[in-house]
């Protein structure tokens, strides 16, 4: 894989789609409390998606040593 799609951005954009695609699933073909667990479900991906990326927005890497 080259470097330019291992970024945390292509990991977001896949992310989003792929639940874009279970979500739009789930809608299609489940019952009402089916829905409702995907979507409680969804929602606590999402607030750890941005919990990280808050953090790495505020937090970032450490810079690497040179040297012994």
């Amino acid at each position: 894989m080259s470097r330019r799609f291992s970024t945390y951005t292509s990991y977001s954009i896949a992310c989003a789609i792929v639940w874009a695609v279970i979500l739009a699933g789930v809608s299609s073909v489940a019952d009402s409390a089916t829905r409702r667990k995907f979507m409680m479900v969804f929602g606590g991906w999402w607030i750890g998606w941005l919990s990280a990326t808050i953090a790495r927005a505020v937090y970032p890497p450490p810079k690497r040593r040179v040297g012994p």
